[in-house]
């Protein structure tokens, strides 16, 4: 069974808004695109899904844009070729590699997971709040910003249970930032 990781940029206030933070360097735009190339496919609900669609989908023109640099350019391939599933009830269709995920949550996740593969990927706010809710994440993996945002969106608000977290894997950037990985803690029976 391959597993669901949930990865995300916070402030060290837990805020999640993607604007809160430090505005992605070289050194964490590869570990991004590291990430990226480890996940067999991208799990996204409707506005994670537009949003990256209207930053990193490669242009008609198939030039990427000249703001642009070179580790920009890596995460914008990687992401721009992975395989998606889109989790939405208003969309009627989707393209760029996706396909739409309907019907009830917790079994179309568990139909991915059984898929043969390394991993999947899941961004955003609302989805991954809602696969935490159903025990569906085995991994959390946050980018903490040494940044205070004071407001915005706190992640995994509204969360109905605590989940208790293992430390796997730290990595420290010259920025400050640190990448943390968690697993859950399996209750003991």
């Amino acid at each position: 069974m391959r597993p669901l990781r949930y990865s995300i940029n916070i402030t060290i206030d837990a805020c999640c808004d993607h604007e809160a933070g430090i505005a992605p360097d070289e050194e964490s735009m590869r570990y991004w695109t590291a990430e990226m190339e480890r996940a067999d496919a991208l799990l996204f609900g409707r506005v994670t899904y537009e949003m990256m669609e209207s930053a990193w989908r490669k242009p008609a023109t198939g030039t990427w844009p000249d703001w642009m640099g070179s580790g920009d350019v890596a995460f914008a391939e990687s992401i721009d070729r992975a395989k998606k599933y889109v989790v939405s009830s208003t969309l009627s269709g989707v393209d760029w590699n996706a396909e739409l995920v309907r019907g009830d949550l917790a079994q179309e996740v568990q139909r991915l997971k059984q898929e043969p593969g390394e991993g999947l990927w899941v961004g955003g706010v609302t989805l991954p709040r809602a696969l935490a809710d159903l025990g569906l994440i085995d991994e959390y993996e946050f980018l903490v910003q040494p940044v205070i945002a004071g407001h915005g969106p706190t992640l995994l608000a509204g969360l109905r249970e605590s989940v208790r977290l293992e430390l796997i894997d730290r990595h420290g950037f010259r920025s400050g930032a640190v990448a943390l990985r968690y697993r859950p803690t399996r209750a003991s029976a």
